[in-house]
C-alpha cells in the first residue's frame, strides 16, 4: 500500500469540515432555542396584557353594578319614606 504524500492535508480538510459542521449545528440549535425563548416571552406578554384587560373590565363592571345597587337602594328608601304621607287631591 502506497502512502499518500498529501494525507496530512486530507486529514486537515476532513477535520475542518467536521468542525464547520459542528459549528453550524451549534448555531442552528442556538437559533431554534432563541426562537423558542422569544415565543415563550411573547406568549407570556400577551397573557399578561389579556389578563390586565380582563381584570380592568371586571373592575369597571363591578363598579357599575355597585353604583346601580346603591341607586336602587336609595330610591327604595325614598319610596318607603313617602308611603306614610298622603297628598291632598283637589276634587
Amino acid at each position: 500500500m502506497l502512502l499518500n504524500p498529501l494525507s496530512p492535508f486530507t486529514f486537515l480538510k476532513i477535520s475542518s469540515l467536521k468542525v464547520t459542521i459542528l459549528f453550524l449545528l451549534i448555531l442552528l440549535l442556538k437559533t431554534n432555542l432563541l426562537r423558542l425563548k422569544g415565543g415563550l416571552i411573547g406568549g407570556l406578554f400577551a397573557l399578561v396584557l389579556i389578563s390586565g384587560i380582563f381584570l380592568s373590565s371586571s373592575v369597571a363592571l363591578g363598579s357599575l353594578a355597585y353604583a346601580y345597587n346603591l341607586n336602587r337602594k336609595k330610591s327604595l328608601e325614598n319610596n318607603s319614606d313617602n308611603e306614610g304621607e298622603y297628598d291632598a287631591v283637589a276634587v
